[in-house]
């Protein structure tokens, strides 16, 4: 009995060296980065994600908590607004401000979240115009903690993340070409 204790004991160590060793060598840092082309001016696109007031129109996450707790603070909208949350699992907490934004074409937003994890990325919005349509970007980046690395042993941030980004353009596609 005691060997099979031994033997299971000595699986299991090898087994959280491994991961241990796997998180240990992910990135120090992450990105996800999804785009699409819409039929729309890059200004019309810019003033829906330019002014949180307007995230609930799009914003993929509005929907996975509707008695999410919401507070805006600083500008009505460009530099310097501030945007605040607090919600189930699903959203957690958290809080944007617009760093930069460089009508029609950029913002750069200082995205911190507190709950259930907490990180401090910055999520930047692309438009560039291409013929009759808009090419729109989103990308959030920042640094990847031990902690981060060793949920990358087990999950893909970049889809689980991405497929929020998919569903938010999506969104946006919709209301702008509408």
């Amino acid at each position: 009995m005691f060997e099979i204790i031994a033997i299971v004991a000595i699986v299991l160590a090898i087994a959280i060296a491994i991961v241990l060793i796997l998180a240990a060598a992910k990135p120090d840092t992450f990105s996800v980065q999804r785009g699409v082309a819409m039929k729309a001016p890059p200004e019309r696109i810019f003033a829906l994600i330019n002014d949180f007031h307007q995230w609930g129109s799009w914003s993929p996450w509005e929907a996975k908590d509707p008695a999410m707790q919401r507070s805006f603070s600083g500008a009505e909208s460009g530099r310097g607004a501030v945007y605040a949350w607090d919600g189930n699992k699903n959203v957690g907490s958290g809080r944007m401000e617009i760093l930069d934004a460089s009508t029609p074409s950029k913002i750069i937003i200082k995205l911190d979240f507190f709950k259930p994890f907490e990180g401090h990325n910055t999520a930047e919005f692309t438009m560039l115009p291409q013929g009759d349509a808009t090419s729109v970007t989103w990308v959030m980046h920042g640094p990847a903690r031990f902690m981060s690395k060793l949920m990358q042993v087990f999950l893909n941030l970049d889809t689980m993340i991405g497929k929020d980004f998919e569903a938010g353009l999506a969104n946006l596609k919709r209301l702008t070409e509408a």
